[in-house]
C-alpha cells in the first residue's frame, strides 16, 4: 500500500519538478511577485504608524486613568472620551491594514504556487489582488478619520477658553 502510494507520488513530483525546474519561469513569478511584495512592505510602514500613533493613544489614556484613580480627574474626562475614540478608529485601521497585509501574502504565495500547478488560478490572484486593497484603502479611510479627530482636539468649552485666554494674555501684554 506504501508502495502504491510512494509510485504513484513519483510522476507527481517529477511533473512538478519538471514545470519549476525552467529558470525563466522561475524568474517570471519572481519579478511577477515583486509588486505585492513592495505593496506588503508599503503596507508595513503605513502599520508601523498607526501602531505608534496607538501606543501614544493608550499611554495618554493610561495616564488619565491615574488622574482619575487619584481623584484629580473626572471620570467623564472629554479628552479621555476623545483618546477613546481615536483608539478606536485607529484599531479598526489596524485591522484592516492587517486584513491587506495578509491577503497580499496570500497572492505573493499563490503567484509561486501557480508555478507547480496545472490550474489556472489568475482570476483568484487578481481577486486577491482586488481584496487586498479594498481593505488596504478601508483602512486609510479609518487612519484619515483617526487623523482628522486628532487634529480637530478635544472641543472642550473649558479647553477653548484656556486657549483664548492665553493669547488674550499675550496680545495685551497680561501675565
Amino acid at each position: 500500500m506504501i508502495a502504491d502510494l510512494l509510485s504513484s507520488a513519483v510522476p507527481v513530483a517529477s511533473d512538478i519538478l519538471e514545470r519549476t525546474a525552467s529558470t525563466p519561469r522561475v524568474q517570471q513569478i519572481v519579478s511577477l511577485s515583486l509588486a505585492p511584495a513592495f505593496l506588503l512592505a508599503a503596507i508595513g510602514a503605513i502599520m508601523n504608524v498607526l501602531v505608534s500613533r496607538m501606543i501614544w493613544i493608550a499611554n495618554r489614556i493610561e495616564r488619565i486613568d491615574d488622574r482619575i484613580e487619584d481623584g484629580r480627574t473626572d471620570p467623564q474626562d472629554e479628552e479621555r472620551i476623545w483618546l477613546e475614540k481615536r483608539r478606536a478608529l485607529a484599531q479598526v485601521a489596524v485591522m484592516f491594514g492587517t486584513g491587506a497585509a495578509a491577503v497580499i501574502s496570500l497572492v505573493i504565495a499563490l503567484l509561486f504556487i501557480s508555478a507547480w500547478i496545472e490550474a489556472q488560478i489568475g482570476t483568484l490572484i487578481a481577486a486577491c489582488w482586488i481584496l487586498t486593497m479594498i481593505l488596504l484603502i478601508i483602512g486609510l479611510i479609518y487612519f484619515f478619520r483617526e487623523t482628522r479627530l486628532a487634529a480637530v482636539g478635544v472641543k472642550s468649552p473649558h479647553r477653548l477658553q484656556n486657549r483664548f485666554w492665553k493669547r488674550t494674555k499675550r496680545k495685551h501684554g497680561g501675565s
